[in-house]
């Protein structure tokens, strides 16, 4: 499971020129599923997302706070192209990918255990062509990862 997650003033997300999901100061998550991925790797990406400590406290510039601890937004948005694999040849490769009944099952349960933190969380469309409107704070932008070799 990869997960590009941004820290935000602002995002929205769109399809056919129509707003499905926006938030406010909080997080952008852009959600990879691969073919292995597992219930674990969910749960281990959801405390992640939810406990990382990304935000200053009010009192220094020191990163102290978590999405959870200022009660943030989160916008969530599948992104099968994080696993494309660029490596050989002009055209990536989407083998490590989830097929989309797979990923879609996936995505979906990630999304209800976020909503169980309490935190607003918006979704845009599975499968569907999106505009991601984007306001980065920071900026702030990390790669999180976990396969099911990963333990830690």
């Amino acid at each position: 499971m990869r997960v590009v997650i941004q820290r935000v003033l602002a995002s929205s997300v769109s399809v056919e020129g129509t707003a499905v999901g926006q938030i406010n100061r909080g997080l952008n998550l852009l959600v990879g599923i691969a073919s292995t991925d597992t219930e674990a790797d969910l749960d281990w990406m959801v405390r992640k997302c939810l406990d990382l400590r990304l935000f200053p406290a009010e009192e220094s510039d020191r990163w102290d706070k978590s999405v959870q601890d200022i009660g943030g937004e989160l916008l969530v948005i599948s992104q099968f192209t994080l696993y494309g694999d660029c490596r050989k040849g002009r055209r990536p490769s989407f083998d490590q990918a989830a097929s989309s009944a797979q990923a879609e099952a996936l995505y979906d349960q990630f999304v209800d255990k976020l909503r169980q933190s309490g935190l607003r969380v918006e979704t845009g469309r599975f499968g569907a062509m999106m505009q991601v409107h984007i306001e980065n704070d920071g900026p702030v932008t990390l790669l999180l990862e976990r396969s099911a070799a990963v333990d830690s």
